[in-house]
């Protein structure tokens, strides 16, 4: 069974940054794609960014430009760096990885942004 452990939330000004982390009890090349989503209360579920195998990445459109996603493939990990923080991107992010058999879900970890 595949384990993908969040790390890196937290609480932060807005203006300010934070990396997550996403390792992997698996090579990650196992993977065809990994990424994470966001939920914050009474929203719906929203793709944060993705990156592929072949390292295509993609974004939401509501953190283009503040948000980066990255891999660490002799550590199995997958990384969000998040900057220029805003009060809205306050929710808690789950880490996924997709195999042909599915799709892992890890956890999740709390961000919070303040004014």
């Amino acid at each position: 069974q595949v384990q993908l452990v969040e790390s890196g939330g937290g609480l932060v000004q807005a203006g300010g940054s934070l990396r997550l982390s996403c390792a992997a009890s698996a090579n990650i090349f196992s993977f065809s794609a990994m990424g994470w989503y966001r939920q914050a209360p009474g929203k719906q579920r929203e793709l944060v960014a993705l990156i592929t195998r072949g390292d295509y990445t993609n974004y939401g459109d509501s953190v283009k430009g503040r948000f980066t996603i990255s891999r660490d493939n002799a550590k199995n990990t997958v990384y969000l760096q998040a900057n220029n923080l805003k009060p809205e991107d306050t929710a808690i992010y789950s880490c996924y990885a997709d195999r042909s058999a599915g799709r892992y879900w890890g956890q999740g970890t709390q961000v919070t942004v303040s004014s």
